[in-house]
């Protein structure tokens, strides 16, 4: 058995890393946690909701990493439709609120690369 206990860090591959910081910082909010040069070329940055358990690395995309990808990453909202205008009013590329019976109210938007990630209100 052994001895894991989280999820620290999930990647998102880019094409720019520069503008991915901006976007995920500006537009989304998360805060800065890491950006270094592990090793000539090779830039590690990550970023997270703040307070957030769980991290988000740019990690830049290349041969056999492309962006532009579905990532499966669900975020979490206590305000789904606050979120959803406030990126929509923000230029972010969102799909519209998804609000179902017996689901709670999420949405996707999509990066400037084009990296599909979703949104969903939680209870609370």
């Amino acid at each position: 058995m052994t001895s894991l206990t989280g999820v620290h860090t999930v990647a998102i591959p880019v094409a720019d890393q520069d503008r991915a910081l901006a976007f995920y910082t500006g537009t989304l909010g998360f805060e800065l946690r890491l950006d270094a040069e592990l090793q000539e070329g090779l830039r590690w940055i990550e970023v997270a909701p703040p307070g957030a358990a769980t991290s988000v690395a740019l990690v830049a995309a290349g041969d056999g990493l492309p962006s532009g990808v579905d990532t499966g990453i669900r975020l979490a909202t206590a305000d789904a439709a606050g979120d959803h205008a406030l990126l929509a009013g923000a230029g972010a590329d969102v799909d519209e609120l998804l609000l179902w019976e017996g689901v709670p109210p999420m949405f996707s938007f999509r990066d400037p690369d084009a990296n599909t990630i979703y949104v969903t209100q939680t209870p609370g």
